[in-house]
């Protein structure tokens, strides 16, 4: 297999000016049940600037990502939503899982 990039950022750009972006990052880890191949893509930053909003920009860029994260033979895509971002990816097929959020500002 070829040398997988380790992230790639999406942008929707109008009349030159970037209104909306997305990066994916591919975490390689240790295969288990969960992650048979230990790929997983983190799908982060989706964010659409308020005047942009409610054109498809944010699902356009999230189908992007997933589109990458298949090209790049992911076992999955994981991400922390927002209430204002969680019926997009919930359309999507993105479902809330138990995993509690922790993390350590240094």
């Amino acid at each position: 297999m070829t040398q997988s990039p380790p992230g790639r950022p999406h942008l929707i750009e109008v009349g030159g000016a970037i209104v909306a972006t997305a990066i994916g990052t591919l975490e390689l880890g240790v295969p288990n049940p969960q992650c048979i191949k230990g790929r997983t893509v983190r799908l982060a930053n989706v964010i659409t600037l308020a005047e942009h909003r409610g054109h498809g920009h944010g699902t356009t860029l999230v189908l992007d990502v997933l589109g990458w994260a298949r090209s790049v033979d992911a076992d999955r895509v994981d991400l922390s939503a927002t209430p204002e971002g969680q019926r997009l990816y919930e359309r999507l097929g993105f479902t809330m899982t138990s995993a509690p959020r922790m993390k350590l500002i240094f």
